[in-house]
């Protein structure tokens, strides 16, 4: 699966530009799923609201994870399995662990292959629980008689005379006795109403004896297998519970990033491990091989190509594209990737542009979502990053829609201008960046109003956040613009240490709080005019 998503603080061109790329990547036949890095704004809500979309989920991070691995998928056993089995299955899988579960497939145990060894070597040779089933598959013996589906006991053989075992009182109701064609130590086993006899070397038994049993309830197997090869497999029919280890389980979930599961394996001893989903289910085994070469994760990236703008852990994923329309960032791969970088007001029309070049018309929804970040980006065509081919994109994707666009833009832009229950931070975080050089950092957060009034209340909260993010980040300059729309102007606040750095970038004298006339846009009349004069000061 590849992931496509948006800068950090999503607005509504970040937010629609994925899922309309999404949509796009999966009608030409890859397996893709839109996400955002942060809860999105309310503009693009109302955006999402209106045309039905769900929104997508929240990406926190694409560092490797365990799901990432190829980790080794095999089958698990029942608490009901020998450890006969166990054996044959590590032999079938080439492996020395078994994992054991429950019929909803939750991980119980674990079984090795030096736990089967040390059983045969240190085990209770003598007690056996095991179910019928288990003992007739091991000697491949034939069921002659059955009382009980589940039998526990202590073995015995057969070796002592008919008038010894007698006199010794050997047998009882527990005792499991495998013994060959001796039927008068067979009729005594049956009147001592033992657990289970088995019969070895194909041993016919009588009809009367047959006839005892039966009305005695004692079951029989029969096998043609001798007495010693009986003896050797009988105690590795016990159930797996026998040796199965499920105290302190070191298990893994599928959602564990890499960096902590390597950290947990140096400090064990162990050489595989269980890998778990949510719900406890196992999944497979994970081993020091695996966490060598691990699988990144792919992803596209949409409305941004900086590193500080994106995903946490992006380094550690594999891009694969990057759609944008801003200026060229940090982002680096050590492969060739496709990169749509073009000079238009918004990623949407590229987007748009994409279905046009691939001959797709987008659904009513898709050119709902991709009109929004248009209209949303240009501001209605105010902003000056605007150009004709956003334009032309609208005016062919409502032919589409047929809506009436000054309604419907209006009502987009209260939607998203309402500060109604937000805090200071929460405003000036709505549409916050970082912008870096080689040798500065600047923060910049732009929200849009049709009422600078509800800010201008507000002031010395924002001020406030203002200052503790610029001295918390050590930014060159942190600025807040407020655009007012309907004024197609921003008011603006800053914090910096050069003096009179904003008077040369606004060519005028700079207050906090000045109303400065058509500037809309941070990308293009705010950021390269501060790094341009930024660079001035370091000559």
């Amino acid at each position: 699966m590849i992931y496509v998503f948006g800068h950090k603080n999503p607005d509504t061109d970040s937010t629609v530009s994925a899922i309309g790329l999404s949509r796009l990547k999966n009608l030409l036949g890859l397996d893709t799923e839109p996400f955002v890095l942060g809860k999105i704004n309310r503009e693009a809500q109302f955006v999402l609201d209106y045309f039905k979309v769900e929104a997508p989920k929240i990406l926190e991070e694409v560092n490797p994870q365990v799901s990432d691995l190829n980790f080794d998928k095999m089958e698990t056993l029942k608490l009901e399995d020998s450890i006969l089995k166990a054996y044959q299955m590590m032999s079938d899988f080439k492996s020395k662990i078994m994992a054991v579960s429950d019929d909803e497939g939750r991980l119980l145990g674990l079984v090795t292959m030096k736990d089967i060894a040390m059983g045969l070597i240190t085990g209770d040779f003598y007690h056996l629980r095991s179910s019928l089933d288990n003992i007739a598959h091991a000697i491949e013996g034939d069921i002659l008689t059955k009382s009980s589906r589940i039998i526990e006991g202590e073995i015995v053989i057969a070796a002592y005379y008919n008038e010894t075992l007698k006199e010794r009182n050997i047998f009882s109701k527990e005792s499991i006795v495998i013994v060959g064609d001796r039927f008068d130590v067979i009729e005594h086993a049956i009147m001592c109403q033992v657990n289970l006899i088995i019969l070895t070397g194909a041993t016919t038994l009588p009809d009367h004896l047959l006839d005892l049993a039966l009305s005695r309830e004692v079951t029989i197997i029969s096998t043609e297998k001798d007495t010693y090869t009986v003896g050797k497999l009988i105690n590795q029919c016990n159930f797996i519970t026998k040796i199965m280890n499920s105290e302190k389980l070191i298990k893994f979930s599928k959602r564990d990033y890499l960096d902590e599961v390597a950290e947990e394996i140096a400090q064990s001893a162990h050489s595989n491990y269980p890998v778990v989903d949510r719900n406890g289910s196992y999944l497979g085994f994970l081993g020091r091989r695996h966490i060598l070469k691990p699988k990144r994760k792919k992803v596209i990236l949409v409305d941004h190509n900086e590193y500080g703008q994106s995903v946490d852990g992006l380094k550690e994923a594999r891009i694969l594209e990057i759609v944008d329309h801003h200026k060229l960032g940090d982002i680096s791969t050590n492969q060739p990737i496709t990169f749509t970088n073009v000079p238009v007001g918004s990623t949407a029309t590229i987007i748009y542009n994409l279905y046009c070049q691939n001959r797709i018309v987008p659904d009513y929804d898709t050119a709902g979502l991709l009109i929004s970040g248009i209209l949303s980006d240009t501001l209605y065509f105010k902003s000056p990053t605007t150009t004709d081919v956003d334009i032309r994109a609208v005016s062919e994707l409502n032919e589409i829609l047929k809506l009436d666009l000054d309604v419907y833009v209006m009502n987009m832009f209260k939607a998203g201008t309402s500060l109604e229950g937000q805090s200071a931070a929460d405003i000036f975080f709505k549409d916050f960046k970082d912008f870096e050089s080689d040798t500065q950092k600047i923060g910049v957060s732009q929200v849009f109003t049709l009422n600078f009034e509800e800010i201008e209340e507000r002031k010395e909260e924002i001020l406030e956040v203002l200052n503790h993010t610029h001295e918390a980040n050590h930014y060159t300059v942190t600025l807040f613009l407020v655009t007012d729309i309907m004024k197609n102007g921003s008011y603006l606040m800053y914090r910096t240490e050069i003096g009179n750095l904003m008077n040369a970038v606004f060519d005028r004298n700079v207050e906090q709080g000045i109303f400065i006339e058509d500037v809309v846009s941070r990308k293009k009349q705010v950021i390269p005019q501060i790094f341009e004069e930024l660079s001035k000061t370091q000559k």
